[in-house]
C-alpha cells in the first residue's frame, strides 16, 4: 500500500472550537451581461418582510469581493497559503495515508461565465492523474457526476456528483489503493433516487422561469438543481431569488442554498459533501483509522461541510481556494486554481525527494492508491 504526505490536522468550526494544537492554525466560524427584461411583470409573492433583505445581502456574500490589505493579512494569519506553509504542514502527516478531496469547479477549473465552458486545462489534467497514481484521489463535485467526468476525463478516479448524492468509483481490478477491508463491490451509492421526478419538474418550471431574466441559467445536475446569477445585473438577483423560491413553496421536500453566485436546490436530506466524504473514507477500507490525513480542497459553500467533518474527525486539513477573506472551518488557503494545480504537483514531488522533511519522515510515500 502506498503511503502519502499530509498537512496539519486542523479545522475550524462554526460554533464553538475546540481548543487548538500548538502551531496549528484554527479560526472561529463566525461582469455582468446588461439586458432589459421583457417578459411580464412578476407576481406578487408572499414573503417576510424581513426575509428579502436578508436574502440578497447572503447572495452578495456570495460575490467576490476585495478587502482592505489589514483585513486580507489578518485572515492569512488564520489560513496561511497551502504552498508557503507545504513543508511544515507535511509534517503533520508522518506516517500518514494521504486521501485527496478536489472540488472542480473554482478549484480545478476557472469560474466561468457560461457552466458549461468550465473546462479544466491539460496542465491541470495531468497534475491529477499523477497525484492519483501515488493517492487515492476523489472529485466531489455539485454538478453532476457524469457532468464533472466528462470535464475531468480520468477513470481511475472516484466521482461524487451533485454535492456526493451520486458517488461512483472505478473498477477494484484497476484500483491500486483500495484497503482489503473496504466494501467488496465496485463504490456506488445514490442518495435521494426518489426526488429524480421531482427535481426533474422543478428543472423544467424554473428553466421557464428564468427566461424573464437576462443571464440566468438553470443547470440539470441530476440529484440537485443549480440556478446560476453571475450572468444577471445585480438589482435583478432579487428577481432570481422571488422566482425561484416562489416555485419552491409547492416543493417543501426542497431545500434552497446560497453557493458562489449560485442557488443550489437539493432534496431535504441529511446528505452533503461531508457524508460523502465519510462515505468514501469507508468504502476505502479508512474509516476509523488514525493513519489516515484526508485532505479537502474546495472553493464553495457546500465545501464547508467537508471541511468541518475533517476538523470533527481531528485529522486530515481543508484548503480554501479563494483570494478574498471568507469565514471557514478550512485550516489552509489556496488563491486559484493556478496555485491548486502548483500544490498537487508539489504533492506528487514529494515521492521523489530523497532529502529534507519528507526524508525525515522516513520516506512517507510509498505506493499505495486510490
Amino acid at each position: 500500500m502506498t503511503k502519502h504526505a499530509g498537512f496539519p490536522t486542523d479545522e475550524a468550526v462554526t460554533a464553538v472550537a475546540a481548543p487548538a494544537p500548538v502551531g496549528l492554525h484554527f479560526t472561529p466560524f463566525p461582469p455582468p451581461k446588461s439586458a432589459a427584461r421583457d417578459c411580464k411583470k412578476l407576481p406578487a409573492l408572499h414573503v417576510d418582510l424581513a426575509a428579502p433583505a436578508a436574502r440578497f445581502e447572503s447572495m452578495k456574500a456570495s460575490s467576490p469581493r476585495r478587502a482592505a490589505d489589514a483585513e486580507l493579512g489578518d485572515w492569512m494569519e488564520m489560513h496561511p497559503s497551502a504552498l508557503a506553509a507545504f513543508e511544515a504542514a507535511l509534517g503533520a502527516a508522518k506516517g500518514k495515508q494521504i486521501v485527496m478531496f478536489l472540488d472542480y469547479d473554482g478549484t480545478l477549473s476557472p469560474i466561468v461565465e457560461d457552466p458549461d465552458s468550465a473546462v479544466m486545462s491539460e496542465e491541470m489534467r495531468d497534475a491529477v492523474r499523477r497525484v492519483a497514481e501515488h493517492f487515492p484521489t476523489a472529485i466531489v463535485s455539485g454538478r453532476g457526476r457524469d457532468k464533472v467526468f466528462n470535464f475531468v476525463k480520468l477513470n481511475e478516479l472516484y466521482y461524487a456528483g451533485s454535492h456526493g448524492m451520486d458517488i461512483q468509483g472505478p473498477a477494484k481490478q484497476s484500483n491500486k489503493h483500495f484497503q482489503a477491508n473496504g466494501e467488496e463491490e465496485v463504490v456506488h451509492y445514490q442518495a435521494g433516487s426518489e426526488f429524480l421526478p421531482v427535481i426533474e419538474e422543478v428543472y423544467r418550471t424554473l428553466t421557464a422561469k428564468m427566461e424573464c431574466i437576462a443571464g440566468a441559467k438553470v443547470e440539470n445536475n441530476k440529484y440537485c438543481l443549480s440556478v446560476h446569477f453571475r450572468c444577471v445585473q445585480e438589482e435583478e438577483w432579487n428577481a432570481v431569488d422571488e422566482e425561484v423560491r416562489s416555485v419552491l413553496k409547492e416543493y417543501p421536500d426542497l431545500t434552497l442554498t446560497n453557493g458562489r453566485m449560485v442557488l443550489e436546490i437539493r432534496p431535504s436530506i441529511k446528505w452533503d459533501k461531508g457524508k460523502a466524504l465519510e462515505f468514501l473514507l469507508k468504502s476505502l477500507g479508512y474509516a476509523g483509522r488514525s493513519d489516515v490525513f484526508p485532505i479537502y480542497i474546495g472553493d464553495d459553500r457546500t465545501d464547508e461541510d467537508a471541511f468541518k467533518v475533517l476538523r470533527g474527525m481531528g485529522q486530515g486539513i481543508g484548503i480554501l481556494v479563494s483570494k478574498f477573506p471568507k469565514e471557514t472551518a478550512a485550516s489552509y488557503s489556496l488563491r486559484d486554481p493556478a496555485e491548486v494545480k502548483e500544490f498537487l504537483c508539489k504533492m506528487v514531488k514529494i515521492k521523489g525527494a530523497g532529502d529534507g522533511p519528507v526524508k525525515q519522515m522516513n520516506d512517507l510515500v510509498v505506493h499505495a492508491d486510490l
